[in-house]
């Protein structure tokens, strides 16, 4: 780990401060280690991200920390219940993982607001009827995420951008403790992307938030929210910190390989890189 960028006291933290504990995690499969040695404390009620670079283990992560995964060596716990002590089944109802592209998707001929309605139940059809109480905190997060206008579109009728934002209403209609977006802009416009980092935005700055991990590739698709990014390398922790120490140029450059340079404006980080370094882009990339 970058020790400039090793938050002060990591070891000092409270389990029950903490939504995410991971303590020498690794990951082996098929002769390789897709993690190893990840460190990491989620602080609760924060967002935080992690970035990196495609292949680096920020889905594989994710995977871990929402209990689908067992780690083949480290020690987890998420909202205070440690791994192989606690029902993983129960611990998964205070938390949810949104990815654009999920194993089980909505019925496409449900409306925007059905669909909502079932992360009640934490079916992908809506087998009950919900409540007055369901609807209503369901038409309530639409309307937040800014999805009021399409309450009863079919969900098929719905924009990429338009149906992950719809699923994360439908992830917070039981008020989780944990939020885990997996890339949630990947393929969006930049319309739709700025319209889903704005849906992060307004649930953080709600009263008791939940605690926000975003995984992404990509400095632009951080909102100001962010208060802790984890970047990985190669399935390994390059650096931990607040952004400001974390997000620099030669820092980043290392991981992506690429000559960039980070510009902050307005609380948020973009990357640019100079078209004069694109030629030895692509001898680096004859080469191998």
């Amino acid at each position: 780990m970058d020790q400039a960028a090793r938050p002060q006291g990591l070891d000092e933290s409270t389990p029950e401060s903490l939504a995410v504990r991971a303590r020498g995690v690794g990951v082996y499969r098929q002769g390789r280690w897709i993690l190893k040695d990840v460190d990491w404390n989620v602080p609760a009620g924060a967002c935080v991200a992690v970035l990196g670079p495609n292949g680096c283990g920020k889905s594989t992560l994710t995977r871990v920390v929402s209990g689908y995964l067992w780690p083949t060596e480290g020690t987890v716990s998420v909202l205070g219940e440690a791994f192989g002590s606690v029902n993983l089944h129960e611990l998964r109802e205070s938390l949810r993982l949104v990815q654009p592209t999920g194993m089980a998707e909505p019925d496409p001929e449900m409306s925007a607001l059905e669909v909502a309605e079932t992360g009640a139940f934490g079916t992908v059809g809506l087998y009950r009827e919900a409540t007055a109480e369901i609807r209503a905190e369901a038409e309530r997060l639409l309307a937040t995420v800014g999805l009021r206008a399409v309450m009863k579109t079919p969900y098929q009728n719905l924009s990429s951008g338009e149906r992950i934002r719809c699923l994360m209403a439908r992830a917070m209609v039981r008020k989780p403790r944990l939020l885990l977006l997996d890339e949630p802009t990947s393929g969006l416009d930049l319309l739709a992307r700025e319209q889903v980092l704005a849906t992060i935005q307004s649930l953080h700055d709600q009263d008791d938030p939940p605690t926000v991990v975003l995984i992404t590739h990509h400095l632009e698709e951080l909102p100001p929210a962010v208060s802790r990014v984890l970047v990985l390398q190669d399935g390994r922790v390059a650096a931990e910190g607040d952004p400001e120490s974390v997000l620099r140029s030669d820092l980043l450059s290392e991981v992506y390989q690429c000559p960039l340079e980070v510009v902050r404006a307005d609380g948020r980080y973009y990357s640019r890189v100079s078209p004069g370094a694109w030629s030895s882009l692509l001898s680096a990339g004859g080469a191998d």
